[in-house]
This record gives structure tokens, C-alpha cells and sequence, in this order.
């Protein structure tokens, strides 16, 4: 049913059940604190676009440039990286080792201020929409240099790595959330360098465990093979949300619902990204003619008109098939900010709850790459294969004496797959139309100077504890409220996140079109399992905008 919005009160009762006085376990008193690092890839450069549209959302801690086994920087004095199995080797590049590896020029190589910059350009109309935007100085001294030099060194301190330890050591008691959407090396240099400064102190193991307990690593991956060398075998109390995440990577036309693929093509990018101000601008498509290395055999994104066939004759690898200009290529780094966001499904006080980013699960498949061998605490942290200027690096094998290379084809050796569990694609395939439609709406905020020209949220609330406990046989009663800034028209409805649950079956809701459900715990219900309810309601604006609420049942 479609609800006007009113002042509608609202209530969350149980009948045979106690939890008057049950309130939110682990919730944060504030907003969560997030570090992002990322790597110069064209696919990072979109999620950060996206990821400073939400800043209102949570504190940006820092915006920290980062290398990885496909991204890394050299350290300026000629010296070489010869990794064997690495993407350059793949391809047949850099045979006698590479003093970089798809780093771009000076010019180029700050894609974050530049973003940042745009930003503080339509800083003034994001205000008007929501005040929370962070001040564009703000975000501006929160941009730090990470370990970019060669993949996965972390043998020398970095702003980035520091500002980390800094944060892990202050006082603030809230998670240190970091999104690892490149490699893991600055934060494995964080943890070196307290691990370093502080193992010799009587209170070490206390310090250990506050850090452990604090950091909570989202990551796309292991891209440098830090995180199996160095991070978890000595610090196995950190948090890893390895996600079941919902694509938005290269390969999303392989798993996107078929009524979903109107929010990747040519047409709605451009009415929704890409003419929609400086942020807009900066957003990579298919076909833009960008590239952001000169020579890079991957990067062929900015071509249009060419089969695969035709991209190889040229010199390119690619990896995915050519798409129509203009449409979406990738924002698989999205997924690890997109559970932090306040969208009222509280996804990042638990991996395992779900959200806009996908669900965390133990088997969920990473790709890792690099050097993995696990080290001791004590480890120098020296990336693999390095070797200095104008001496043979003794891992490369060398130019062939006919001077041959293996053509660079394929994949560069990957495999790639999805690594969506069947349920959790159903949730994936509900969430993907409402976050894209968010950032829409995002966007057309930065470049709409008055409040009643854009499309807000709507309010969705419950009254009472949002997690309570219920025996089997009772009954649950829930009651909803909606509201709208716009006074559009709210459609609620609620369902049951299965997938988050541990409760295995359905349950039946009463009514789930209504502000008032009911529904029975099941009398094979057992103690300790969770029956997750969402009400999720989605106003009729344009773009339609939607909000939830999550109450989670635990059985007693």
C-alpha cells in the first residue's frame, strides 16, 4: 500500500515475550570511523567518488594513496621488482624487473586530491542537502602517502602507515574500520611499527589486544599478500570482513539481475553521472578516451568501436569484453565502505548482519596474489624481488636471446569468478537498485543549489528496542513509521534477511505491505538463533530513494 507521509506513531511490542527494557547490543555511540587506502586504479577512482558523497555518513579518519600487486609506485632511484607469476610477468613485461608497474605520471597520480577537489566545488550545494558534509580542508588534511614504493614492502614508516597507528593507539573507543581496496602493506606497516615500538613494554599484550579489538579490515581481497604474510599470522585477533559482496566490479554484467542492468548502461550513466557536475566528470565510463597510464596494456576502457580480437592486435590484454560507451566499467572496490553507510540497516555493527555491500562469510572466496609465505613479528617487511639500480634482478629471467616476449592476451592468468552464495544473491539483487539510486540522487545534490529540487530519503523509523529476545510460540508484533522530507508518498514493506539470520527457515509475516505486521516464532526455533525482520520503505521522487530499519529477534 502506498502511505502518505503523516506523523504516524510507532511501536514494537512482543505478546509473551520480555523486552521492554532490551536496547541494541554494540551499536557505536557515533558515526564509525573509517580510513580508506586505495591504488590508482580506474575502479578505486569511482568508488571514491562515490565514498566522499557519503562522508556525512561516517568520519573519514583518512584518505590514504596505497600500491598493490598491479599498482606500484618505485622508489625514484632506478631500482627493480621482479615478482615471478605477478601480472607483468604474465604478460610478458619487464622481463629483467620493472622500476614501476601501472603507476601513473605526476600529473595523473593524485586522484584523490583531485576528487577532493571537485568535491570542495559543489561542497556549498551538498550543505544545502545535508549538513553533515564534512568542510573540504577537512578531508583535504586527512590525504596521507601510504607504502607505494614496491608491492607488498612494508619495510619503512609512511604518513599513511603512521596516521593508522596513530589511530589504532589514541583514546577514542569506537572501531577503526579500514577498507583495503588495494593492497594491505601500509596497514601491516601500522601494526610493524607498534608491534616494534611497543613488544618490549610489560603492558604489550594489553596494547595488542586494544589494537586487535579496534581494527576491523574490509578489504577487496589480498592484493599484496600482507595480509596472509604478515597481518594474520601475527595479529590472528584482527577483524577481516572478507564479504560475499554484491558486484560492482569488471564482471557485474555476469551477476546483475536482468532488471538491474538499466543502472550500468550508456543512458543512465550519462543522465545520472557523468553531466552532474566536477564529481561527475571524474567518473571513469567506457569510452571516455581516458587512461590513466600511458602504455598500460589493461587499461583500454577509453576505447570504443574495437572486438577483443582488434584490442590484442593493438598491444592490449583485456579481460572483460568491450561494453557500449558510456556505460558503467567498474566500482569493484565499492562493497567495502557500502556496509558503513546509515541507511538504517546498521551493517557495520556485525560482518555478519549485511548490507548494501554484501554479507560477511567465513568461506567467502579472496583472490590473494604476491608473496604469501608467513613471517615472524620480527620481519623486516622488504618486498620480494627487489633488486638496485643497474644490477640484474635475480628472480627475472631475462629477455630471451631471439628477443621474443610472450604476447600479452587473456586475463593475465586470473580466475576470475563470483563469490555471491545463491541467498545472499536474491538480497544482493534487492539492495543494488536502492544504492544506485542513492548515488544518483548524491550526485544531483552536489550540483542543486535549493532543497526542493532534489529527491531526499525517507525517515523510517521503529519505536522500542531494535534487538529483543522471543520464546518459541509467541508472538511478535511490529509497528512502523514512515515520513518523507519531501512529503512524497512511502511504499513499506517488510521481509525477512534470511541470509542474516541464523534462524535456517521462513517465517510468515501477517502483512508485510503495512506500518503493522505480526509474526510467530517458530516452535522449531532455538535458543540463540536470530530471526532478522527488515521494513524498508521507498519513497515515489525521483530517483526513488529507500531506507530501512532492522530489528533482530533472538530466541530464548
Amino acid at each position: 500500500m502506498r502511505l502518505i507521509a503523516t506523523s504516524i506513531s510507532v511501536f514494537l511490542m512482543a505478546v509473551n515475550c520480555q523486552a521492554g527494557h532490551v536496547q541494541a547490543q554494540g551499536l557505536p555511540a557515533d558515526k564509525p570511523r573509517v580510513v580508506m587506502t586505495a591504488d590508482p586504479e580506474l575502479d578505486d577512482n569511482n568508488t571514491l567518488i562515490r565514498a566522499v558523497l557519503y562522508s556525512t555518513d561516517f568520519d573519514v579518519e583518512g584518505l590514504v594513496y596505497a600500491s598493490s600487486g598491479v599498482h606500484w609506485r618505485g622508489d625514484g632511484r632506478g631500482s627493480t621488482q621482479y615478482w615471478p607469476g605477478s601480472e607483468y610477468s604474465r604478460l610478458g613485461m619487464c622481463l629483467t624487473g620493472c622500476t614501476s608497474w601501472r603507476w601513473p605520471a605526476a600529473d595523473k597520480e593524485k586522484f584523490i586530491n583531485q576528487i577532493v577537489d571537485a568535491y570542495a566545488k559543489v561542497y556549498s550545494n551538498l550543505r544545502v542537502h545535508n549538513s553533515a558534509y564534512p568542510d573540504p580542508a577537512i578531508l583535504r588534511s586527512k590525504i596521507k602517502w601510504g607504502n607505494v614504493d614496491f608491492e607488498g614492502d612494508y619495510s619503512k614508516d609512511t604518513d599513511g602507515s603512521n596516521l593508522i597507528k596513530n589511530l589504532l593507539l589514541d583514546d577514542d573507543p569506537r572501531p577503526l574500520y579500514v577498507t583495503a581496496q588495494a593492497g594491505q602493506s601500509t596497514i601491516a606497516r601500522a601494526l610493524k611499527s607498534i608491534y616494534d615500538q611497543h613488544h618490549t613494554s610489560p603492558h604489550w599484550m594489553e596494547t595488542k589486544n586494544q589494537v586487535s579489538h579496534k581494527l576491523i579490515i574490509i578489504p577487496w581481497g589480498d592484493q599484496d599478500g600482507t595480509y596472509a604474510k604478515y597481518i594474520k599470522p601475527n595479529w590472528p585477533a584482527v577483524s577481516n570482513w572478507q564479504l560475499a559482496m554484491i558486484e560492482y566490479g569488471y564482471f557485474i554484467r555476469n551477476d546483475l539481475a536482468a532488471e538491474d542492468q538499466i543502472y550500468i548502461s550508456g543512458s543512465w550513466t550519462r543522465q545520472n553521472i557523468l553531466n552532474l557536475g566536477p564529481l561527475g566528470a571524474l567518473y571513469r565510463v567506457w569510452g571516455d578516451g581516458k587512461r590513466m597510464v600511458e602504455g598500460d596494456p589493461t587499461d583500454y576502457f577509453g576505447l570504443s568501436g574495437y572486438s577483443v580480437d582488434q584490442l590484442r592486435q593493438m598491444g592490449y590484454a583485456p579481460f572483460t569484453p568491450p561494453q557500449e560507451k558510456d556505460s558503467f566499467i567498474s566500482e569493484g572496490d565499492t562493497p567495502t565502505f557500502l556496509n558503513l553507510l546509515d541507511n538504517g540497516l546498521r551493517a557495520y555493527t556485525n560482518g555478519h548482519w549485511g548490507g548494501w555491500g554484501g554479507i560477511q562469510r567465513e568461506n567467502a572466496q579472496a583472490i590473494a596474489w604476491g608473496d604469501t609465505r608467513p613471517v615472524g613479528p620480527d620481519d623486516p617487511g622488504v618486498a620480494p624481488g627487489i633488486a638496485p639500480a643497474d644490477i640484474k634482478n635475480p628472480n627475472a629471467p631475462g629477455i630471451p636471446a631471439d628477443g621474443t616476449k610472450k604476447p600479452a592476451a587473456g586475463t593475465g592468468g586470473f580466475t576470475f569468478h563470483s563469490n555471491i552464495p545463491p541467498k545472499t544473491a536474491v538480497v544482493n539483487a534487492r539492495f543494488f537498485a536502492a544504492a544506485q539510486n542513492d548515488f544518483a540522487a548524491r550526485l544531483k545534490w552536489s550540483v542543486t543549489p535549493k532543497f526542493s529540487d532534489a529527491n531526499h530519503p525517507p525517515v523510517v523509523n521503529v519505536r522500542g528496542p531494535l534487538e529483543l529476545a522471543a520464546a518459541p510460540g509467541s508472538t511478535v508484533t511490529l509497528k512502523g513509521q514512515v515520513s518523507d522530507p519531501d512529503h512524497n508518498s512511502v511504499k513499506v514493506t517488510w521481509w525477512q534477511y534470511n541470509d542474516a539470520g541464523t534462524y535456517p527457515s521462513e517465517i510468515r509475516l501477517s502483512d508485510p505491505a503495512s506500518l503493522t505486521t505480526t509474526f510467530r516464532v517458530p516452535e522449531d526455533a532455538k535458543p540463540g538463533q536470530t530471526i532478522d525482520v527488515v521494513l524498508e520503505g521507498t519513497d515515489d521522487g525521483t530517483p526513488r530513494l529507500t531506507r530501512y530499519q532492522r530489528i533482530v529477534v533472538t530466541v530464548k
